[in-house]
């Protein structure tokens, strides 16, 4: 039998995933017998096929139906099975220009706006199209880029997102644009697809995702969530999905020495840290890349170190004290 507790992680664990998962994700924190359970007991919906989701997906539908309006933005990629970097606590709901609606009286939800064709409505939500429109104006980057990862990580084309981009007119149309021309289906999750997005803003990075690192003789060292290899900057989007336990302490302090050994700069970041504080994350970034830009030092041109300041002392020696 699975404690309170134990469903409380199974929300926490899919908010941090972007509020979506596969079963084979779930498998890696419960049974298959625990899974099940949380299917019956309703902790868990099932979205698309081998995709679960958050329990408030239902709800997103039913508040739509009875204000009669429509499930967009972040909302609605959830109902398509795409996640989210954070997802939202309130419905995202876009209701007709001259509807009489104000949001003050709808504390549950974020209100839009716009007058929507019948090809922009897939029931009571957004079609995939007129979703990923609106995610791509989204004007938090790293809330945009989630969605344009994950959409293409299950399975639409690059072609598809440009198109939907290229269309785009008014107002947020410049950063879908953006957003389409750094999407990827190599992002492993949000969490990564988020601290991505901030290293766009650090003009001297250029990481790109899961790329395969080598060491000098050929050996496969492993594939970091991103890297720079100008620059020779990994930049890690620690979770504790997978950095939790004796074992995987073990695994990734050799994994990360090798890396350092092999004259790379390693740099790991928490969800808190993407999620929260995303600007100490570029400044972090900023000042890696900044470092990493100088010549690089030379034991010529190291400063001097006073032999006396790390030679043992004898023992009549007196202590340099300065």
């Amino acid at each position: 039998m699975i404690h309170h507790a134990d469903w409380v992680e199974v929300d926490e664990l899919l908010r941090r995933w972007g509020g979506v998962a596969t079963r084979a994700q779930l498998l890696t924190r419960l049974s298959r017998s625990e899974v099940d359970r949380t299917l019956v007991n309703g902790s868990v919906l099932r979205v698309g096929h081998g995709r679960y989701g958050l329990p408030h997906l239902t709800a997103d539908l039913a508040r739509a139906h009875g204000l009669s309006a429509v499930v967009s933005h972040e909302s609605a990629a959830l109902q398509h099975g795409w996640s989210v970097l954070l997802p939202p606590e309130q419905s995202h709901l876009t209701f007709p220009t001259k509807r009489r609606v104000k949001a003050v009286d709808l504390p549950d939800v974020v209100l839009h706006r716009a007058d929507l064709l019948p090809d922009d409505i897939s029931g009571s939500h957004t079609s995939q199209d007129r979703t990923m429109l609106d995610c791509l104006r989204i004007p938090d980057v790293r809330r945009a880029l989630s969605v344009a990862d994950s959409a293409l990580r299950a399975g639409r084309a690059p072609a598809w997102l440009h198109r939907i981009a290229a269309e785009a007119r008014g107002p947020g149309s410049g950063q879908a644009r953006r957003v389409a021309a750094h999407a990827t289906d190599c992002a492993a999750n949000s969490f990564e697809s988020g601290l991505r997005a901030i290293s766009l803003d650090v003009p001297a990075l250029r990481m790109r995702p899961q790329v395969r690192l080598h060491d000098r003789s050929g050996e496969f060292m492993g594939r970091p969530d991103l890297v720079d290899t100008e620059l020779r900057i990994i930049a890690e989007a620690d979770s504790f999905e997978w950095h939790g336990g004796r074992s995987a302490l073990v695994r990734d302090a050799r994994r990360y020495n090798r890396f350092v050994v092999e004259g790379w700069m390693v740099l790991r970041f928490t969800w808190d840290d993407v999620v929260l504080e995303p600007a100490r994350v570029q400044a972090t970034l900023a000042a890696a890349a900044e470092e990493r830009s100088q010549p690089r030092k030379t034991p010529q041109n190291r400063r001097n170190y006073d032999v006396d300041s790390v030679r043992p002392r004898t023992k009549f020696q007196k202590p340099n004290v300065r």
